[in-house]
């Protein structure tokens, strides 16, 4: 299974965390990436690309010129297609360039893209975000002291304000929700940077903590034994007393 540091603000390593196998271990499959790639960046296209058929073109009510006689060919419009000023033949039309992609291609080739991330030791995990207050030049100095280079993707949590608005500014910096996060984002950065509260699939490697409940429950269980028992000893004299209220 991969295993990455668990970093902190300054750098310095906090623990090791390990990486979820179905979503950072996966042999990357280049061709559902493309194929996913291709689909997003065709859904984006918006479609509203539009030429003037020769119904739509203004003009061309009456006949050019006579049908016979002229020595010319006969034309019925002067706004045919091969007429200076006539409409357009097969021109673009508005349409949606969205194609249909099942969601578990979309996930297959996310989790490809984020293995050869992870695979590089281009994917990095931070404890926590630390900023008080939205500073693009703290966001700098955080990235300085990660010594991370070229394009580094931020993912970041909707309601993480402060950390938003303090790498926004940064040119070679993307911020993606996690909410939003894709194969293509992915594959145009170096980096992917993540926290602990955003990472998706992983267990941290730490030892296993005592129960210090179990006895309690134990203990508990036996008084409401003892109790069961106290009232079973009772409800004979109860009813003897009803008898004689009744008597």
């Amino acid at each position: 299974m991969p295993a990455v540091d668990v970093r902190r603000a300054d750098g310095s390593v906090a623990r090791s965390i390990t990486l979820d196998d179905a979503v950072f271990g996966v042999q990357p499959n280049v061709p559902l990436m493309h194929q996913v790639v291709t689909a997003q960046l065709a859904a984006a296209r918006s479609g509203t690309q539009s030429t003037k058929t020769r119904a739509e073109v203004s003009g061309g009510g009456a006949k050019p010129f006579r049908q016979k006689g002229t020595g010319r060919a006969r034309q019925g419009s002067t706004r045919a297609p091969h007429w200076q000023g006539g409409g357009v033949a097969l021109g673009p039309k508005p349409r949606s360039y969205a194609q249909k992609t099942p969601k578990k291609m979309i996930r297959g080739a996310l989790h490809s893209a984020l293995s050869d991330r992870a695979a590089d030791g281009k994917v990095v995990v931070l404890e926590s975000w630390p900023f008080t207050a939205p500073r693009t030049r703290d966001a700098a100095a955080l990235l300085a002291g990660l010594a991370l280079d070229g394009r580094v993707m931020i993912v970041v949590s909707p309601d993480d304000e402060l950390t938003i608005k303090s790498f926004r500014n940064l040119p070679d910096a993307q911020l993606v929700l996690t909410t939003e996060l894709n194969t293509y984002d992915v594959l145009c950065n170096d980096w992917i940077v993540f926290t602990e509260a955003t990472l998706p699939g992983a267990t941290v490697d730490r030892a296993p903590v005592a129960i210090e409940s179990a006895p309690r429950v134990a203990d508990s269980g036996a008084a409401a034994d003892a109790e069961v028992a106290e009232a079973e000893a009772e409800a004979p004299a109860e009813v003897a007393d009803a008898e004689e209220v009744t008597e």
